[in-house]
């Protein structure tokens, strides 16, 4: 876009009027071969149009390739010859190459992706009785260096492109099982997202989109550290809102969290007052309890305090050991301690339970220095919060 959107533009716009605006001369490139999965509906549509195409021939192409699975232009039975014979030269469909694929003892499952330049990123699957979530990633490394993250370690190598990102999903949800599904999308993964906020909402409208995926944008949500300007893309997508909070008030976030030394926590949860506002859904808020630092009774009750007039929910997870870590995840009875006085204050509260710490797939142990991983990890302190994975439907997920 020309112009940067003011905070808060989905009160005088929506996000198909945002999608729908005139883009750069450089936002597109009419000439091919380019990867197809970068394209949303509109951008096909331009596309096809400079090539001398109808309208209508882009919810085919959608069709074909999303709903269908068919990337063969000679299968395509509805255009014709010609038009496919020109179709080999516009468009690819390459997919980011899985260079290891990793199942947890819990379920869950992680997978690092190669994006090219020996660059990689990760994304986790994670089962529970109702749903299987994928996490994805959005950058290669990441700017945001949050303390108590891996990812946070490594410094920002580039931003994921559209079909990057939509080739996550793609390539974990062939490697499903047959009959099964992705049922939920959090862009939770390495980066931070609205760090890269055009290709993650691009890639949202294509999954979402009715000729394609067709992915309700209510099983969406984008968790951010709080980059308040941008938070309005949220809203405006109708995806769900998350807040990596991690901390009670503003000395105790900012020694986690750099960034709140930019937007502080009064801007971050006026911005997410807004969110409710707009969509009448709640906030997530995530907090990560570290020992000694973020898990005391008196850190519960601050915790309370802050967010009681802010519509939301909040996710306690228990900190989540890596290489180097300068933190250490808290005793399970100060985790349930934590937990009880929460409850007791009448919080809306969730414990969650860890998935995926004997592979490095849990918040916040993703890299894409795979190297660095130790080949074990010790989990027998894993098993607090609500149970994840029925054990009976092990054999049918795949899941050994």
């Amino acid at each position: 876009m020309n112009e940067k959107l003011v905070p808060w533009a989905p009160a005088q716009m929506t996000f198909s009027d945002y999608m729908s605006q005139p883009l750069p001369a450089d936002a597109i490139r009419f000439e091919g071969p380019q990867s197809f999965y970068g394209l949303t509906m509109m951008d096909l549509e331009k596309f096809i149009a400079h090539h001398g195409k109808e309208k209508y021939r882009t919810q085919q192409l959608y069709k074909w390739v999303y709903e269908k699975k068919v990337t063969d232009f000679e299968q395509m039975s509805n255009l014709s010859k010609d038009f496919r014979a020109e179709l080999k030269s516009l468009f690819t469909f390459e997919l980011p190459k899985v260079l290891t694929h990793l199942k947890s003892v819990d379920g869950t499952q992680k997978f690092l992706f190669d994006m090219g330049d020996r660059q990689t990123v990760e994304a986790v699957l994670i089962p529970s009785d109702d749903r299987m979530t994928l996490c994805i990633s959005s950058e290669v490394g990441c700017n945001m260096a949050c303390r108590f993250c891996f990812t946070g370690k490594q410094k920002l190598k580039r931003r994921l492109k559209t079909e990057e990102i939509v080739g996550q999903f793609l390539q974990a949800q062939a490697l499903l099982p047959e009959g099964w599904r992705i049922t939920n999308i959090v862009f939770m993964g390495m980066g931070e997202p609205l760090d890269n906020p055009e290709a993650v909402f691009k890639s949202i409208e294509i999954l979402c989109n009715d000729w394609g995926v067709n992915f309700s944008r209510r099983k969406i949500t984008v968790s951010t550290s709080g980059i308040v300007p941008e938070m309005w893309r949220i809203a405006a997508s109708k995806t769900r809102l998350a807040v990596s909070l991690n901390g009670y008030d503003d000395e105790s976030r900012t020694r986690v969290m750099p960034i709140n030394r930019r937007w502080d926590i009064t801007e971050l949860l006026n911005e997410c007052r807004q969110y409710t506002r707009l969509t009448k859904d709640l906030v997530t808020f995530e907090y990560v309890l570290l020992k000694g630092i973020s898990d005391q009774i008196e850190h519960a009750r601050a915790l309370h305090k802050l967010t009681r007039d802010v519509p939301c929910k909040i996710n306690i997870i228990p900190f989540n050991e890596h290489p180097g870590a300068d933190f250490q995840r808290p005793s399970d009875d100060t985790i349930e301690a934590f937990h009880a006085e929460l409850m007791r204050l009448g919080v809306h509260v969730l414990l969650r339970r860890t998935m995926g710490r004997d592979i490095f797939a849990a918040c916040g142990q993703l890299t894409s220095a795979y190297k660095e991983h130790p080949g074990q990890m010790d989990i027998s302190n894993s098993n607090l919060g609500g149970k994840h994975v029925a054990d009976s439907r092990r054999g049918e997920l795949g899941l050994r």
